[in-house]
């Protein structure tokens, strides 16, 4: 399974931002997508996964101001952050993991301005 994060970038606090990532080989395989953040000098963090099943699970920090979504047909992921804060900063990591497998993608920066 391969991952392409993309949507990254500078926003100034208070605004939005969507991430995509598109999902390629054996998607067949896959139960669980979402992503993770690795902020500044810290260890990665959850920020939310969606089951097949639509199951979801968040992260503390952003919980409340997030929507993830999938669009099948395209193979991909959509996270939307909604009231972006400094503490947002961070590299944001598309990940996937199924029945024995764990994969992540190259990560896109996201930096808040304050």
């Amino acid at each position: 399974v391969q991952l392409q994060a993309s949507g990254g970038g500078l926003v100034q606090a208070g605004g939005s931002l969507r991430l995509s990532c598109t999902v390629s080989g054996r998607i067949f395989s896959i139960n669980t997508v979402g992503w993770y953040r690795q902020p500044p000098e810290k260890q990665r963090e959850l920020v939310v996964t969606i089951t097949n099943g639509g199951r979801t699970n968040y992260g503390d920090s952003v919980k409340g101001r997030l929507t993830i979504s999938r669009d099948n047909a395209r193979n991909t992921v959509y996270l939307q952050v909604d009231g972006l804060k400094p503490d947002d900063t961070g590299v944001y990591f598309c990940h996937a993991s199924g029945r024995g497998f764990v994969s992540w993608g190259q990560g896109t920066l996201v930096t808040v301005s304050s």
